[in-house]
């Protein structure tokens, strides 16, 4: 009595490597909860995944969005704690959680720590197709093949290039439905942690103060969110998918609009691939999405809502 029930809608999966470490962040959040007066309860959801779906994971985004709002709408939640960061778990959380519309916030897995092998520094989501090529082409030996593989992936989390997955966390976060920052840092770092927890209090805050998505997700936070994908050399899913959140929060957002803000959105964001030198944890180092969209300055529309109030 008194209490609000919080949802933590986790896709964790033991085949899911981008999110091993969020059984454990899920402890994190729970904390928070506990400590804000909420009493959580961990839900788990589809994990929709790029190295075991089949024939592609693109075919679950919607499944995952059906089965986000089907969860939320099926139990007596009162806020809900997303917990997500593969390609296609991020829009597919965001999109069923929009259309329920109890207070929300993401929770990005975060990149894993860049990739070394040999002096290089490896970024998975690029040098793995590189690298491949080449050992199809016969111009690196087995055994150097195997050092990429060992090298390349050294931790839990998404890869570390500004790959689908880390433009859709920087995109959830820029529409507002994330702390500050949050999508920037590496998985296995303990800040981590502690926006996990810092999460799970803040959602409890968001409840008593009926601060529901619809306030957030607004034309002018969409239009923020598309010029951040720009200035950080997004994937080309941005697409896809920003249209698609926008339209559950019924924003009209179209092709004609991303490609007129493209043409006059900057790149600032030197992360691979669209970089040629850093991956996402020199990012965060360099100041996170935070720093960029300090960089665009009056290009966003700041009096835009976020999950902070």
């Amino acid at each position: 009595v008194g209490k609000p029930m919080i949802g933590i809608l986790n896709t964790w999966s033991e085949l899911n490597s981008c999110h091993a470490h969020l059984r454990d962040r899920a402890e994190d959040v729970r904390r928070g909860i506990v400590a804000a007066g909420g009493f959580a309860v961990e839900m788990p959801a589809l994990s929709v995944d790029e190295t075991f779906n089949k024939p592609t994971s693109m075919l679950y985004r919607n499944l995952l969005a059906m089965e986000t709002e089907e969860q939320i709408r099926a139990h007596p939640l009162d806020g809900v704690v997303l917990m997500g960061g593969c390609d296609k778990t991020t829009p597919g959380l965001v999109m069923g959680a929009l259309t329920a519309g109890i207070p929300m916030i993401y929770v990005p897995a975060g990149p894993q720590l860049r990739g070394n092998y040999a002096g290089e520094t490896l970024g998975s989501g690029s040098d793995v197709w590189k690298y491949w090529d080449e050992k199809r082409a016969g111009t690196i030996t087995d055994e150097q093949m195997l050092g990429v593989q060992a090298g390349i992936a050294r931790s839990a989390g998404t890869c570390m290039t500004m790959g689908t997955a880390s433009t859709m966390t920087a995109i959830t976060e820029s529409l507002g439905l994330s702390l500050p920052n949050a999508s920037s840092i590496p998985a296995v770092d303990s800040t981590h942690q502690r926006m996990a927890s810092a999460s799970g209090r803040r959602i409890v805050e968001m409840v008593w103060e009926e601060l529901t998505p619809d306030r957030i997700v607004t034309p002018e936070a969409v239009k923020n969110a598309a010029i951040v994908a720009m200035a950080t050399g997004c994937s080309t899913n941005a697409v896809i998918h920003l249209i698609a959140m926008a339209r559950r929060a019924g924003v009209a957002l179209t092709l004609d609009d991303l490609d007129a803000l493209g043409r006059v959105t900057p790149l600032i964001a030197n992360v691979r691939p669209a970089g040629k030198t850093y991956l996402m944890e020199d990012f965060y180092y360099a100041g996170g999405l935070r720093a960029l969209m300090k960089e665009l300055g009056d290009r966003l529309d700041t009096s835009a809502l976020t999950v902070t109030g």
